[in-house]
């Protein structure tokens, strides 16, 4: 008897364990635009090399990365459009019409909504997150080209690459502008701080503007052209690239200084850390290639080559869950299923040979919509979820955590 008890809790615990495996095997990559070549590469960082390469339309630049790491938008310059790509394929599953020559992008926390900078307008395109359509254009500031979120997602801010130099600030609730701040410069990048107090501006300076008053506190003197800005988890650091200087500067954020000054390849532009803040990667317009920081060191501990001339203005690194699916001759191949999916907001969950005892609705901002106790049951159904993208948690009776994506779009 206490052997076959024996046997039946390893066979648990193995089942456990090669699920979680399959839930948690995390892949972390880059997607890297080609402003020249229409492509995007796309780089494993956790082996820096390039394991794809996807075709788009004419200048791709701008690209955002969901929160949940499933997709990534990418603005095309060349043919006013928006591409969505899909992180477990590298595939593009759909193409949305916006202005003209979108530049900049950004996509909300939660996924319901992505913001592109027109660069040939004075407008801002909302596209919906559910059914990748184009809801409106937002009129902004004239030449819109960085675009950033705040955290919780209520705020907008976009800089004008114009003389005027205009920082405008978008309630995402009701898709209007709120205010307008002069820099008489031309703007780049813009970064927003961890907690939302402040937001970081690229032009002839890194200007720091506090979003409660809405002013300019400062202006950090940095390299040449200041483009791209990346800020660290913990918000202690911002990285800027020089693109007339080479470099990369790095500024405390606490003294407002700069601690650092890296030598990159030619021309950097874009910027993007690791989930984790250890390592920054930088773009290189002028020498083809990525330039990979340590950024506990602040030096150079990889150059990647890509194709010609990446420019990847923004978020660009994605962390990819892969799915809840295992593959074995002993095991079935989904001990937990979750169908339709997506659906028209209607799921019906089941799961075998695993104990769960509740199930826990999130949306992508980690609120819990509902709980749901398994009562011994192999089978449940949720119904009328609004449109949008949840997280359901599979809690086990001995404490594992499984975790899985939905869509409902009724």
């Amino acid at each position: 008897m206490r052997k076959q008890a024996f046997a039946e809790q390893m066979k648990k615990t193995l089942l456990y364990t090669f699920f979680l495996i399959a839930a948690n095997g995390i892949a972390q990559t880059a997607y890297i635009t080609h402003w020249i070549s229409n492509t995007v590469s796309v780089i494993d960082i956790a082996t820096n090399t390039v394991v794809d390469t996807i075709s788009l339309g004419y200048g791709p630049s701008g690209v955002s990365v969901s929160n949940d790491g499933t997709s990534v938008y990418v603005s095309d310059w060349g043919d006013d459009s928006i591409h969505v790509i899909n992180t477990a394929t590298n595939s593009v599953i759909a193409s949305v019409l916006a202005g003209p020559s979108p530049n900049g992008i950004v996509v909300l926390p939660d996924a319901s909504k992505i913001y592109a900078g027109n660069l040939n307008s004075s407008t801002v395109s909302v596209i919906d997150g559910i059914t990748n359509t184009l809801i409106t254009n937002i009129y902004a500031c004239p030449a819109p080209r960085g675009i950033a979120v705040s955290p919780d997602g209520s705020r907008i801010y976009v800089t004008s690459d114009n003389a005027l130099g205009s920082l405008c600030t978008i309630n995402t609730a009701s898709d209007t502008l709120l205010s307008t701040i002069n820099f008489n410069h031309y703007l780049a990048g813009i970064c927003v701080s961890p907690d939302g107090s402040k937001v970081y501006v690229a032009g002839d300076s890194v200007f720091v503007v506090n979003t409660l008053t809405n002013t300019i506190s400062n202006a950090i003197s940095v390299g040449a052209e200041a483009t791209g800005l990346s800020i660290s988890p913990d918000g202690s650091r911002v990285y800027v690239s020089n693109l007339n200087s080479n470099t990369v500067s790095v500024i405390n954020t606490a003294t407002n200084s700069v601690v650092s000054t890296i030598n990159v390849g030619s021309k950097p532009y874009g910027t993007s850390l690791s989930p984790d803040g250890t390592k920054l990667y930088v773009t290189n317009f002028g020498s083809d290639n990525v330039s990979v920081i340590n950024t506990v060191t602040n030096t150079v501990t990889k150059t990647i080559s890509v194709m010609d001339s990446p420019v990847a203005f923004g978020n660009f690194i994605s962390t990819y869950t892969q799915p809840l699916e295992i593959n074995s001759a002993n095991i079935e191949s989904k001990i937990v299923s979750v169908f339709p999916n997506p659906s028209n907001g209607s799921f019906t969950i089941t799961f075998d040979k695993i104990e769960i005892d509740k199930i826990i609705l999130d949306d992508l901002l980690g609120r819990t919509i509902n709980e749901y106790k398994t009562n011994n049951l192999q089978r449940i159904t949720i119904e009328g979820l609004p449109a949008g993208s949840y997280f359901l948690t599979f809690i086990g009776r001995d404490g594992h955590r499984i975790n899985r994506k939905i869509i409902s779009r009724p």
